[in-house]
């Protein structure tokens, strides 16, 4: 179970993730949002498997700060099979949410919704290239939302990282 103080949303450095699967379930992207500020990854996969679910989750993960990597929360889907690796190489510890609980992560199904507006439903994953995913997620990122006081998650995020002990 997910400790209460990462429900509050206090601090930065908890994630969400999940995958937003393709046409015919045969292609997959990843998405990691941070629950305080909306920082949003988006995550190029070649397939669903656990093998490769972990390492470019830990991979992408591993392009920010350390002290910005303290937990995810993920479902209970086969893709996280291999999440002691993810934990391994990041020193992130996972948390998974209960089954049929997707609330319990619902920054992040809101995310995928709005990613969804670019990548609507039947597109095929293998032929987004990283560059077109790496814009929808500068996008997401330098856009003002009034959850965070109309500041982009991106300043909240770059201002937390410089005052977190």
């Amino acid at each position: 179970n997910r400790p209460k103080h990462i429900e509050l949303r206090n601090e930065v450095g908890h994630w969400e993730g999940d995958l937003i699967i393709g046409k015919g379930q045969k292609s997959a992207i990843g998405t990691i949002v941070e629950r305080k500020s909306r920082y949003t990854l988006i995550i190029k996969l070649k397939s669903r498997k656990a093998d490769e679910v972990a390492k470019m989750f830990a991979k992408k993960l591993n392009q920010l700060n350390r002290k910005l990597r303290k937990s995810m929360t993920y479902d209970n889907g086969v893709e996280m099979a291999k999440h002691h690796i993810i934990s391994q190489k990041t020193g992130i510890k996972i948390y998974f949410a209960h089954p049929y609980s997707s609330w319990e992560r619902g920054t992040n199904e809101n995310t995928n919704g709005i990613i969804r507006r670019d990548l609507p439903k039947g597109t095929d994953f293998n032929l987004i290239d990283e560059k077109k995913l790496l814009k929808i997620e500068q996008k997401l990122n330098n856009k003002p939302r009034k959850i965070i006081g109309y500041k982009t998650p991106k300043e909240i995020l770059e201002f937390e990282e410089k005052n977190v002990a």
